[in-house]
């Protein structure tokens, strides 16, 4: 007989992936240039030339055996130091190699942190909206997912719930800033809060509360401002990474988790990650995505087209009147819709070829995400499509 619970999953796809399919089918119809697709968060930026340089650089240069063979069990131990060396320098905390173990790409950094500080039927918190897939992340390691309810005024933590879904059956609390679908960024005050609370709840509780902080969009922040970085406020924080969105390199599927020096176990967290890699079959990423990230650690895309994006999406829902919070990073806006429900919502917009995702699925009913990684002359002329779908479908029209 095979697997029932995947086969159960089976009816529970994807809508984001849903989407964009639609979209890109759309797409041949009338073509791409026509269809609005909001729904996938795929960096729309080039990677940076001294990638794709070292990468070829690397490719003539160094020996195929070694570029090509398994890599060790814990990691290519040059590598975690130059990942450690760069956390030094930019936080000021005391990293070194032991404290690092690539991985491929965030989601398996969250499996493998799940895994590491939770037994089954233990409970991981999460404060809403989230990403979607973390269901199937916590559901994978036979955890159970809490979600704290969303503040739709600031999306910062709503700290009278976190304190109730915190309890004695609580693994870790996993934070996303900034936050995948609503772009916040929590603040100092807030981390600083969660710290002093988790601090409290693993005492009352003798045994540890591990922060899991998920940190791909880390780079992506807007006004100037820097993301303020979880492992400072909590020592028992393991940051997960990827260089999907700060390198646009998706496809490599490549990051890395680091442990808090101070974390409990914190020199034995990455052999216990390679335990865990043996038993999910993960085995480490790729080689050639590895050496390349050791040699291009502090390299980012040129991400500065996001802010402009957010900022022509966000006036433009304003100026018709739509709740929606600006953005700290990320390419997500997360408007409340225009009716209660954002499923209908969304379909609605199909008709004018724009791709919304409801956000149901990220623990916002009633709200829809709006991944804007996309060119950004499309953002511009998308405008009047929102404009016309707003005013057809709902009679509302920008504000002078």
């Amino acid at each position: 007989m095979i697997n029932q619970r995947y086969y159960a999953a089976m009816g529970d796809k994807s809508v984001i992936r849903e989407l964009a399919a639609y979209a890109a089918k759309r797409g041949e119809e009338i073509g791409e240039e026509n269809v609005f697709n909001y729904s996938l968060g795929n960096p729309s930026v080039p990677v940076p030339q001294i990638y794709t340089d070292t990468m070829i650089r690397l490719l003539k240069e160094e020996d195929p055996i070694r570029l090509h063979s398994y890599a060790p069990t814990l990691g290519v131990e040059s590598v975690r130091e130059k990942v450690a060396a760069s956390l030094r320098r930019r936080f000021g905390i005391p990293y070194e190699k032991i404290h690092i173990y690539p991985v491929s790409g965030a989601a398996s950094a969250l499996s493998h942190a799940m895994r590491a500080v939770g037994t089954p039927g233990q409970e991981i918190v999460i404060q809403a909206p989230f990403f979607s897939e973390y269901r199937q992340y916590v559901q994978g390691a036979d955890l159970i997912m809490k979600v704290v309810p969303a503040n739709f005024e600031t999306f910062q933590i709503r700290f009278d719930e976190m304190e109730k879904a915190i309890t004695e059956n609580t693994a870790a609390v996993l934070l996303n800033s900034p936050c995948n679908p609503s772009g916040t960024v929590f603040t100092d005050e807030t981390l600083t809060a969660l710290s002093e609370l988790l601090k409290k709840k693993s005492e009352e509780f003798g045994h540890i509360i591990f922060l899991i902080s998920d940190e791909p969009y880390r780079e992506i922040a807007f006004d100037g401002k820097k993301v303020p970085y979880p492992s400072h406020y909590y020592d028992h924080t393991l940051s997960c990474y990827s260089f999907s969105k700060s390198q646009s390199v998706p496809g490599e599927r490549i990051g890395y988790i680091a442990v808090n020096p101070k974390c409990e176990m914190a020199d034995q967290m990455t052999a216990l990650f390679g335990q865990i890699s043996r038993g999910i079959g993960h085995n480490g990423p790729s080689s050639l995505p590895v050496y390349t990230m050791g040699e291009t650690i502090d390299e980012t895309s040129d991400l500065k087209v996001y802010e402009e994006n957010m900022n022509i999406l966000y006036d433009a829902f304003r100026r018709l009147g739509f709740t929606v919070q600006r953005p700290g990073g990320t390419f997500y806006l997360l408007p409340k819709a225009l009716e209660d429900d954002s499923v209908a919502f969304c379909k609605k917009a199909l008709k004018y070829d724009l791709v919304f995702v409801p956000g149901d699925g990220f623990g916002a009913p009633g709200y829809f995400r709006v991944a804007y990684c996309v060119p950004t002359e499309k953002v511009r002329r998308s405008v009047a499509a929102i404009e016309r779908f707003c005013a057809e479908e709902y009679g509302v029209k920008p504000n002078a």
